[in-house]
């Protein structure tokens, strides 16, 4: 009978898997290499995908669960994009189904057991996403060229361990090194390699050794500059195992994966400088907030001084620059605005003040998540609803009930459309704050408080406020926590300001409070600025402490806000400034390399143009890493430099797959696919709710709604999807749902065969939910990397 693959590896134990990871030839493999081009870079982009198979896996391993799986679906993502004839997608599939799909499978199920933290099935993925992409290196290019791509695999499989040891983690940087040293003594690469070029040989197996005993006795740089000596070993050794134009190829992959892994480094260490720039968006927005409240309260010259004054600090600010490169619509669409919040404010126009705030808002919230990565544009949103409700505090205690249930109304429904992620990422981290939250305090509590329909506004505003805190605690670091508490707490400055225009006493309350809650900790903010820069920790407290209910309240509470957004930068520089000059240096060791390797000579002479790209992206590249701004875009960039180098060094540059079409004419292949009822352009006004469809899951993976809800499904990366329920689990009374509107599963399944029930690109699958229960579903195209999701409706 038949044996799961899955099954076999599980008990087939260490050696199984061993062999797997090294790459082990058959007994009757072939005693020549073939003669390739186009299919060497082919192969050559296969290896990329290994190895970042490894970097995810390596990740695990070092404890780092969710930036393992973040990197595998990073990887499967890429994978989908790489379109064309010659690109790693189609060819992979074209040369073989079985390896395509179940390479696909197994990118998706080590995603899913890195999310589990479950080590023993990531190795069993690991093993067969490895095995599947070597099989069709296999039949692309030979035997003996994938056994020159097995060499160098191995060398990045060192760098995986410095870049784990960067990272402070030298046990598992040790593990990795040594399960990267027994692949290679107990597969065929050992012999091979040593009969190849024996200096070479002893080289490699020198450095690797080293590179472990560094490990053990924690000593990273160590660590760095052997797995350096080892990649450098392994990409020589290559030579003397395969063609010229493999291995030539191959390195400049080597250097794609070198990439990558500095990339994954960057992202353990603490947030970026762009992290403190969108937090100073933040503190902005908070400000800009303040407005409507003071246009309200008659005090139109104080508004148009407010919005005044965020544009001379923004024009002074790193911010600045930092938005415009970062997203210029939004940049444009902040400044204008602001021009149009400081003339409503000056004429009065209630209305026109709230649309001006609105557009500020919603143009520093694209800044922001342009900026700010992963949990980060959550938590910074938690800070801004803390400011927000204190602000509807204020007016409950002056007895504007009717204005602060507004107040209180407006942030659940941004809320409950999950603005910058805070309803999904809140709800993810934790159930119980999220029913705190939402409904203890939120929903259930304080707006029927305010509405006269219950008590204790007060404290439930309070109740809404410590669960955020909790959940800033709970999601991030205490560098992050730290720029949503420095927005929540210039935002409790300037309502000092305000409340001094009718009631000194009223403000200085507001001071000492603010001051108790960073005194008390301020999830972490304290002793990360303490420890961070105690000078700047000094003056921070000074400028809070002068912000009372004397003369210059404003003036005082501005000056304030400057150190607020400066202690910030002084926090993040400190949690993150490590990583990232370490992984700006794994790049830049990557780029010595390259200088002195055969590859070099073969780029230049093939195409000067495809050359200086090469080098210039690499540069910019490690620069970013340094600066710690733009390094995703930096990346992007290189890497696909780097994919036309691989094709220029093999004489194929024309056949580069760089932003060709998938059906090779230029023109999408979506024209082949229909959507059918329901699947539109863009997303609909009326959608309650917006899921993100990515390249190989749905964010957010479960939704809680409430019956009547409208949800849009919006395509945001990878190729064709569906959103297709599971029949089975429909809870009962409820009608069968699916893209393309089929009245069945078999149908929704028969249907995507045929072309039909696609989400592309632009579009948006819209579904109301009409009956309770709980609702699974599934993309059919790549269900089997775990793309699927759940939508709760109470």
């Amino acid at each position: 009978m038949d044996i799961d693959r899955r099954t076999l590896l599980r008990v087939g134990g260490t050696t199984l898997v061993s062999g797997l990871l090294a790459g082990c030839s058959a007994p009757d493999a072939e005693s020549s290499a073939k003669d390739v081009s186009a299919e060497a870079a082919v192969a050559a982009e296969w290896n990329v995908l290994r190895a970042r198979l490894h970097d995810a896996f390596a990740l695990g391993i070092a404890g780092e669960f969710d930036a393992g799986a973040t990197v595998a679906e990073d990887t499967f993502a890429r994978f989908e994009q790489a379109t064309g004839e010659w690109g790693a997608h189609e060819k992979l599939e074209e040369t073989s189904e079985t390896h395509y799909e179940e390479f696909e499978e197994a990118i998706g199920q080590l995603k899913t057991r890195l999310r589990e933290e479950n080590t023993e099935e990531m190795k069993v993925e690991l093993g067969l996403g490895n095995e599947h992409l070597r099989k069709a290196q296999v039949q692309l290019v030979g035997e003996r060229n994938a056994r020159a791509l097995d060499m160098q695999l191995l060398g990045t499989r060192f760098e995986n361990a410095a870049m784990v040891a960067a990272a402070g983690n030298l046990s598992g940087a040790r593990t990795i090194a040594t399960r990267a040293l027994s692949a290679f003594e107990d597969g065929d690469l050992h012999d091979a390699l040593e009969s190849a070029n024996e200096e070479t040989y002893d080289a490699f197996e020198h450095a690797a050794k080293t590179t472990i005993r560094a490990a053990k006795n924690e000593k990273a740089d160590v660590v760095a500059n052997q797995s350096n000596d080892a990649v450098t070993a392994a990409v020589s050794g290559s030579y003397g195992l395969g063609t010229e134009n493999v291995a030539g190829a191959g390195h400049i992959a080597v250097m794609q994966a070198q990439a990558f892994d500095a990339n994954a480094l960057a992202s353990l260490g603490g947030p970026s400088t762009s992290f403190a720039h969108a937090a100073t968006l933040n503190s902005y927005r908070v400000r800009a907030a303040d407005c409507t409240r003071l246009v309200a309260r008659g005090e139109t010259k104080r508004a148009k001084t407010v919005a005044e004054d965020v544009f001379a600090d923004f024009e002074a600010s790193d911010a600045h620059e930092a938005l415009e490169s970062g997203d210029h619509d939004a940049y444009e669409g902040f400044e204008s605005g602001l021009e149009a919040l400081t003339a409503a404010a000056e004429s009065g126009d209630g209305t026109a003040v709230e649309e001006a705030v609105s557009k500020v808002d919603t143009n520093l919230r694209a800044g922001i998540e342009a900026l700010a990565a992963g949990v980060q544009p959550a938590i910074l949103q938690a800070g801004f609803f803390r400011a927000r409700f204190a602000d509807a505090l204020e007016r409950h205690e002056r007895v504007e009930s009717n204005a602060a249930a507004t107040v209180a109304q407006s942030l659940f429904a941004r809320f409950e459309k999950n603005e910058l992620g805070m309803h999904e990422t809140l709800e993810g981290t934790s159930e119980k704050l999220y029913d705190r939250f939402e409904h203890e305090h939120l929903k259930e509590g304080l707006i029927p408080a305010l509405k006269g329909n219950g008590s204790g506004a007060t404290a439930h505003f309070e109740g809404a406020m410590q669960a955020l805190l909790d959940f800033e605690m709970k999601a991030a670091s205490a560098s992050v926590v730290a720029g949503a508490e420095a927005s929540f707490m210039a935002g409790r400055a300037f309502d000092a300001a305000v409340a001094k225009l009718g009631d000194a006493k009223r403000a200085n309350a507001i001071v000492e409070a603010t001051f108790a809650h960073f005194e008390s900790g301020a999830g972490g903010y304290h002793e990360a600025l303490e420890h961070a820069d105690a000078d700047r920790y000094e003056s921070f407290e000074a400028a809070l402490g002068n912000v009372d209910g004397g003369d210059d309240t404003y003036a005082k509470a501005v000056e304030f806000g400057h150190e607020a957004v400066e202690s910030v930068s002084a926090v993040v520089t400190n949690a993150g400034g490590d990583f990232g000059g370490a992984a700006a240096t794994i790049v830049q060791d990557s780029f010595s390399q390259f200088e002195k390797s055969e590859v070099h000579e073969n780029l230049e002479s093939g195409d000067r143009n495809a050359y200086e790209s090469f080098e210039a992206k690499l540069t910019a590249y490690a620069d970013a890493l340094d600066s710690g701004e733009g390094v995703d875009s930096a990346n992007d960039a290189f890497v696909t430099a780097a994919l036309r180098a691989e094709f220029t060094v093999v004489g194929e540059l024309d056949k580069a797959p760089v932003g060709e079409a998938k059906n090779g004419t230029g023109e999408e292949s979506k024209t082949k696919l229909k959507g059918g009822p329901n699947v539109q352009k863009g997303v609909p006004d009326g959608a309650d709710h917006v899921i993100d469809v990515k390249a190989v899951s749905f964010d957010p993976g479960k939704r809680s709604i409430e019956t009547g809800d409208t949800v849009a499904w919006k395509h945001v990366g990878g190729e064709a999807h569906t959103v297709t329920a599971r029949e089975e689990s429909l809870p009962e009374g409820a009608s069968y749902w699916a893209s393309g509107g089929f009245d069945s599963e078999k149908k929704a399944v028969t249907g995507w065969d045929a072309g039909k029930g696609a989400v592309q690109s632009g579009q948006s699958y819209v579904h109301t939910f009409e009956t309770k229960g709980t609702f699974e579903y599934y993309c059919i195209p790549h269900e089997a990397a775990g793309m699927t999701g759940t939508i709760v409706v109470e």
